[in-house]
């Protein structure tokens, strides 16, 4: 997957129906590089939004797959304070 088609969205530990969308961004984005900074240090979780077909052709590095219109409290850490980077690929 080519860098330039992800959006990357930092989210709080709710993540609402629709994220992937066009609508108003209640989050940051990270571009490429910094998530790739972020990658392997602790209490960093990315999670993946897209298809699961297109999760398991190309994803980040220890990235999960998760749908995003039924995320179960599982499937995110215990902690409150973790950082959680969500990302789908979007053709805008």
């Amino acid at each position: 997957m080519k860098n330039h088609s992800l959006l990357l969205s930092v989210m709080a530990v709710a993540l609402a129906a629709g994220a992937c969308s066009h609508g108003p961004e209640p989050f940051g984005r990270l571009t490429p590089a910094d998530v790739s900074q972020k990658l392997g240090h602790p209490n960093v979780f990315v999670y993946d939004n897209n298809s699961r077909s297109t999760f398991d052709r190309a994803h980040v590095p220890g990235a999960r797959w998760v749908d995003h219109s039924n995320v179960q409290a599982a499937d995110l850490p215990a902690d409150k304070n973790a950082t959680l980077i969500f990302y789908c690929a979007n053709d805008w």
